[in-house]
C-alpha cells in the first residue's frame, strides 16, 4: 500500500507540523513532498521533497508566494503510489502528480478551507485589497480541486461544516493528535534560568499561551485576568508582542511574560495555572487539550474547535464573548472544576486514537 504524503510546508513549530509527525510516523515509508522544509531535522533525510519555490525568495515570504502555489502542487512530477494523502490548509489539496500516481486515490486531510479566500473575516491577511480581488478566481479554482479527492476528513465539527459550504463535500471529523502522555505525567527537566523563572513567577496565574498574533486575542487573557483579580501568565513569541505589552501596561504588576518557552516549561505553566484561557475562534485548537491533560480546566470560546473538546461546566467553561460583564464570574467558576475529569476528557484525543481513525480511513478507502 503506496502512498505520498503532500504538506503545505514545513516550519520548526506549529499545530499542523504537530499532525504532521504523526502522521509520518502512522505512514513511515511515505514519502512526504512539501512547497519548502524549513525544519529539515525534523524527518529522515531524502524523505521531504521540496518545490521549486523554495530555490526562491518566495519562502520566505508566504504572501507574495500564494499565486503561485496552485500551479505548483499541479505540477508534481511523475510518481507511482496508489494513495495520496493530502494535509492542508491552503492549497496542498490541489496536488497532482503525473504517471501512475495520476489515478491514485486521493485524500484531504483539511485544517481548514484556505481562510484567506473563504473567511477572510477570521484571518486579516486576506482584508487586504489585493486578497479580496484574488478572491474570487481562486475560490473557483479552489472549488473545483477540492471535487477531486476520494474522500475528505476535517480536524473538527466546526471546520466539517465549512468544508460543506464552501467546498460543497460531505466530511468526516478525524480530530488532531495530541500526545496526552506526555503532558499527563513523567519528569520534568528544566535549565537553571526556567527554574529561576518558575521562582519569580506569581503563586497562584492564569495562563495564556500561543503564538503573540492577533487572532489570538491574548489582550482578553489580559483582561481576563484584571477582571478577576488574578496575576496572569503569557507564554509564547511573536510580532503581537509589543502590542501585549502595551495592554499589560495598564495593569502594572499583573503580567508576567516568559518569551519561548520549551516543551518542559510549558507542560509546567500548565500545570501549574489555576485556568487556561483560549479566546480564539480556532479551527481545533490543540493547546486546550494539552492543558486539560496536564489536569488544568479551561476558559475557551464557545464558538470553534475547543466548544468541541472542552465540556461546558466540567473540564471547564465556554464564553459566548470575552467582553462580558460576566467574565470574572466565568474565571472563578472555570478555577472550580476538577482535574481527573479534565485528564479523562484530554485522553479522548490522544495521539493513539488518531492513529487508528486515519489508517481506516487511508485502507478503507482504497480497498
Amino acid at each position: 500500500m503506496s502512498g505520498i504524503i503532500v504538506h503545505e510546508w514545513l516550519e520548526p513549530h506549529g499545530g499542523a507540523e504537530k499532525v504532521m509527525e504523526e502522521i509520518a510516523e502512522i505512514f513511515p515509508d511515505a514519502p512526504i513532498r512539501s512547497l519548502w522544509d524549513d525544519a529539515p531535522q525534523r524527518f529522515s533525510e531524502g524523505r521531504v521533497t521540496e518545490t521549486w519555490l523554495a530555490r526562491t525568495p518566495l519562502r520566505k515570504n508566504k504572501k507574495f508566494a500564494v499565486p503561485f502555489m496552485p500551479i505548483t502542487w499541479r505540477n508534481l512530477g511523475i510518481e507511482d503510489a496508489e494513495w495520496i494523502l493530502c494535509s492542508s490548509h491552503l492549497f496542498a489539496h490541489h496536488a497532482r502528480f503525473s504517471g501512475p500516481a495520476r489515478e491514485a486515490s486521493k485524500f484531504i486531510y483539511a485544517y481548514t478551507p484556505a481562510r484567506y479566500i473563504w473567511t477572510p473575516e477570521l484571518d486579516e491577511r486576506g482584508e487586504s485589497l489585493a486578497a479580496r480581488a484574488a478572491a474570487v478566481p481562486l475560490r473557483r479554482l479552489d472549488k473545483a480541486r477540492a471535487q477531486e479527492p476520494s474522500s475528505i476528513a476535517g480536524i473538527s465539527h466546526f471546520v466539517r461544516d465549512r468544508i460543506e459550504k464552501c467546498w460543497g463535500r460531505s466530511a468526516k471529523v478525524i480530530y488532531p493528535p495530541v500526545s496526552v502522555a506526555d503532558y499527563a505525567g513523567g519528569e520534568i527537566t528544566l535549565s537553571s534560568r526556567e527554574e529561576e523563572l518558575l521562582h519569580q513567577l506569581p503563586s497562584e496565574f492564569i495562563l495564556g499561551a500561543s503564538r503573540f498574533i492577533p487572532y489570538k486575542r491574548l489582550d482578553f487573557v489580559i483582561k481576563a485576568g484584571a477582571a478577576a483579580g488574578i496575576p496572569v501568565v503569557l507564554a509564547g513569541s511573536g510580532p503581537s508582542l509589543r502590542f501585549l505589552e502595551h495592554c499589560a501596561a495598564q495593569y502594572p504588576g499583573h503580567v508576567t511574560f516568559v518569551e519561548a518557552p520549551s516543551f518542559q516549561m510549558l507542560r509546567e505553566l500548565y500545570r501549574r495555572s489555576l485556568l487556561y484561557v483560549f479566546p480564539p475562534v480556532e479551527d481545533f485548537g490543540i493547546m486546550p487539550v494539552e492543558a486539560m491533560a496536564t489536569g488544568t480546566p479551561v476558559l475557551a470560546n464557545a464558538v470553534g474547535g475547543a466548544a468541541e473538546t472542552v465540556i461546558h461546566g466540567k473540564t471547564g467553561y465556554l464564553l459566548e464573548s470575552f467582553e462580558s460583564q460576566h467574565l470574572a464570574d466565568a474565571v472563578h467558576s472555570a478555577i472550580s472544576l476538577g482535574g481527573a475529569e479534565c485528564v479523562a476528557q484530554a485522553w479522548r484525543f490522544d495521539k493513539s486514537v488518531f492513529a487508528s481513525e486515519m489508517k481506516n480511513w487511508i485502507t478503507s478507502g482504497i480497498s
